[in-house]
């Protein structure tokens, strides 16, 4: 049976070394290389085959998890990295959605979720798990929900696109030269439209529908 790669990048070493023991124990993965934090990695690569999905951790020294997956989109837009890390902020989960990441883990997951992530990522693309994005709901993942299946007005598509970057609401506000109270209702519009409950959930939209490309 083919074992696929998996890269580990995490400065905790302890974590790391558990971590590796525990994807060689899986029957179709194994641990190709760890690197301490994203420098590590670019320098890794360039002599390394890329491995089929980099787990990543977001706060590391030198180079973070976002500008590691920054870097990875401009030079490797098609290396698949799942982020696992003990941050679930909503603001860290877009920025590395937007960057490029096709899942995100918290570290105190059951083994068997991470097996089924590596899983899904290697196999249909993409995975998110509902505890932290509890407004996937079959509106955005599923088929029949493409874009041609709502309709969007154009300062809504504008508004959307926003909504997919690192802007805060404010600044969405002043770029549309809107109030933060009619980009409230924006939002909330959106959030009934699509049927999403949080901003995840518009990024998740945006990607699932082209309006934004990774």
């Amino acid at each position: 049976m083919k074992k696929y790669d998996i890269a580990i990048v995490d400065d905790h070493l302890l974590f790391a070394k558990s971590l590796t023991s525990l994807i060689d124990s899986f029957d179709k993965y194994q641990v190709s290389f760890h690197a301490v934090n994203g420098q590590s990695l670019i320098n890794t690569i360039q002599h390394k085959p890329m491995p089929d999905v980099i787990l990543m951790d977001i706060n590391m020294p030198v180079l973070n998890g976002v500008e590691t997956m920054k870097w990875l989109y401009k030079n490797h837009p098609e290396q698949k990295v799942i982020a696992l890390s003990m941050d679930d902020s909503e603001e860290i989960i877009i920025k590395m959605l937007c960057n490029g990441a096709k899942g995100y883990l918290l570290k105190d997951i059951h083994p068997d979720t991470l097996e089924k992530a590596i899983d899904d990522v290697i196999h249909k693309g993409f995975y998110y798990s509902d505890r932290i994005t509890n407004e996937l709901l079959d509106a955005v993942l599923k088929e029949e929900n493409k874009v041609n299946g709502v309709e969007l007005k154009d300062r809504e598509i504008q508004f959307l696109k926003l909504a997919c970057t690192e802007m805060t609401y404010k600044e969405i506000a002043a770029e549309m030269f809107l109030s933060p109270k009619t980009i409230d209702g924006y939002r909330e519009s959106l959030f009934d439209k699509l049927q999403v409950r949080s901003r995840i959930g518009l990024v998740l939209y945006g990607i699932k529908n082209k309006y934004i490309k990774l």
